[in-house]
């Protein structure tokens, strides 16, 4: 059996309330739309290192491509609006968010115009008053979930904007039925953590804490799904 190892410059393991967890990140083969059933993936891949007490976690990037939600970039038709919306979102080394006109878009077709223009004028009056982060809480885990094109993503999803997926409390649970541990879906950048959902009985604000560093890493590790272990 293969030794997992963590991803370069993350740690194995993590102290959260004191207690103690591993993050064991796996690797798999590249996910592309053609693979239409997640647990075809997740399932060898996690088959033989799981454990009874495991909880495994899975990229929402991942499910999302193979639900056909991942789209080149010159694929999407934007609209004056998410041009203009764009240049106003604040962009990080870690990620583009809805700062681009693309992920902006597909965040208007997520959510609608109405709430999209909601976020934008709370979001702004946020910036007056310097509070920042405004503009997702109501723009909703739809569009928090969108993922931009970034030059360090894994060939060719460097030039793909991916939506959130569709019911990832359902497939949590239908994984966790096939592989016999609890399962999560997580949305989890160098700069936070949002579980998505969940199998039944995991603790979602525990498992935020223990991956809070994104142990999955961010790049071209090809790692999309791991393994929590209470040790």
């Amino acid at each position: 059996m293969e030794e997992l190892k963590p991803n370069p410059g993350k740690n194995l393991v993590i102290e959260v309330d004191g207690k103690k967890f591993a993050r064991y990140p796996v690797k798999t083969k590249l996910i592309t739309p053609e693979d239409t059933d997640i647990s075809l993936i997740i399932g060898p891949a996690v088959k033989t290192h799981v454990r009874k007490e495991d909880i495994v976690f899975i990229s929402e990037k991942a499910v999302a491509i193979t639900q056909g939600r991942s789209y080149p970039l010159d694929k999407i038709k934007t609209t004056w609006l998410a041009n203009t919306l764009s240049r106003y979102v604040l962009k990080t080394p870690v990620g583009i968010g809805l700062g681009s006109p693309q992920t902006m878009q597909l965040a208007i077709d997520e959510v609608g115009i109405l709430r999209i223009l909601l976020a934008a004028a709370i979001g702004f009056i946020g910036k007056l008053v310097g509070v920042r982060g405004l503009f997702y809480i109501i723009a909703g885990d739809k569009a928090r979930s969108i993922d931009g094109a970034v030059p360090y993503a894994i060939p060719p999803y460097n030039t793909h904007v991916s939506k959130g997926p569709v019911n990832p409390g359902k497939i949590a649970a239908d994984l966790a039925g096939k592989i016999g541990v609890a399962v999560s879906i997580v949305d989890a950048n160098d700069l936070g953590v949002n579980i998505l959902g969940s199998s039944e009985g995991v603790n979602n604000k525990l498992i935020a804490k223990i991956i809070k560093d994104n142990p999955l890493g961010q790049s071209d590790e090809q790692t999309p799904v791991g393994i929590i272990r209470p040790l």
